[in-house]
């Protein structure tokens, strides 16, 4: 089978983000999907709309229109994060956006009534049914087919800084977990999610997609729901690593780490080098290690197996990527992962809440809900 890779210009954006429909009374979930989608339609005259359904009806996610630039994709989130909640407010529901929700039950949910979801949960059963979680997906324009799979593969030694910064999963069902990112490992018992094959020829990954094809693993190469996958339908490399984002600034500033790193490793292509790749299990180890200590993990940082803490490979790889900010226009964002690194990233903010409260977990999701409210991490 062949995959035709869409024309796309250079390092452009697109950014979906999953946001959770809270009550606002019981700080838990609420069904309200059906209900707000039903009386906002936002579609244009393309047919395109920034808000859909999602798996589950105490979800919608926004998505942003193709732009350039970080400030002009997440201003396009944001106004229509606006048009929601001015949907959802007389409902008596809050948004708030974490990988997951504190306390709520996965087997008190509901399915979105459409054929995809329910074919979904039919195969997967009770792992599927347990998919109560949220992420942040971020597009990047790849100009050339022939750099998609390089440039994937130059990511994967930076999955630890994206797990990390943006982990915000420590609590499931009411219970802390112990994991800066439970959604991580969650999310990757699905048969075709989780960590990415190291694929050298584009060849390879059409053979991939006919074999689960064939065994009917998938309908549709988009069913393969890796972490960073190639995206043939937009032209993009799509990033899945990160957990549901708290704020704004948060989605700028790891919107711009990713968009900085993938025209950093395409410079690297155009000057002849291959991007340093890391063998894979080095990459499943980071992984594993990012999602259990988050800010506080020890990364494998090359194939040689030397070793950092993250934060402090964060501050070094801010530096070297200013230039490339600068170039694209996102130096401002990209240092607003200094803020992260301040204030903490999602996980350590909640845990911190929660201890403050006697270990209230609705005074968590209330706390989310005013930092989606207000686009900013609170000062610790």
């Amino acid at each position: 089978m062949a995959i035709e890779f869409a024309r796309s210009a250079r390092s452009d954006l697109g950014i979906e983000w999953e946001l959770a429909l809270v009550d606002h009374a019981s700080g838990d979930l609420s069904p309200a999907a059906p209900e707000i989608l039903h009386g906002l339609d936002l579609s244009d005259e393309d047919g395109f709309s920034p808000i859909t359904a999602e798996l589950l009806t105490n979800t919608v996610e926004v998505v942003s229109r193709v732009h350039d630039t970080v400030r002009q994709a997440t201003e396009d989130l944001e106004g229509t994060i606006e048009q929601v909640r001015a949907a959802a407010e007389p409902l008596g529901v809050d948004l708030m956006c974490a990988g997951t929700h504190p306390f709520a039950q996965w087997s008190q949910q509901r399915v979105t009534d459409k054929e995809r979801y329910a074919t979904l949960i039919d195969r997967t059963q009770w792992w599927g049914r347990q998919m109560l979680i949220w992420g942040v997906h971020m597009h990047v324009g790849i100009e050339d087919r022939r750099k998609v799979l390089p440039i994937l593969d130059g990511l994967l030694p930076y999955y630890p800084h994206l797990q990390a910064l943006s982990a915000s999963s420590p609590f499931w069902s009411g219970e802390a977990t112990g994991y800066a990112s439970n959604r991580a490992m969650m999310f990757q018992q699905l048969p075709t999610a989780g960590l990415p094959p190291q694929f050298t020829e584009w060849s390879e990954y059409e053979s991939m997609v006919d074999d689960l094809l064939h065994v009917g693993v998938i309908d549709s190469y988009d069913e393969i729901r890796w972490d960073i996958r190639p995206s043939p339908r937009w032209g993009t490399i799509e990033v899945r690593a990160c957990d549901g984002l708290s704020t704004v600034a948060e989605v700028r500033a790891m919107t711009a780490l990713v968009q900085c790193l993938v025209e950093e490793l395409s410079g690297m292509l155009d000057r002849g080098i291959v991007p340093p790749a890391m063998q894979p299990w080095f990459v499943k180890e980071n992984k594993w290690r990012a999602a259990r200590y988050g800010m506080e993990t020890i990364l494998i940082t090359n194939a040689a197996g030397d070793e950092r803490l993250v934060t402090d490979d964060t501050r070094d790889l801010i530096a070297r990527l200013e230039p490339v900010a600068e170039r694209l226009g996102c130096l401002d964002e990209l240092h607003e992962l200094d803020t992260i690194l301040e204030r903490g990233a999602s996980y350590e903010r909640q845990l911190l809440t929660a201890a403050r409260n006697n270990g209230s977990l609705k005074s968590v999701v209330a706390s989310l809900v005013a930092e989606l409210r207000d686009g900013l991490p609170p000062q610790r």
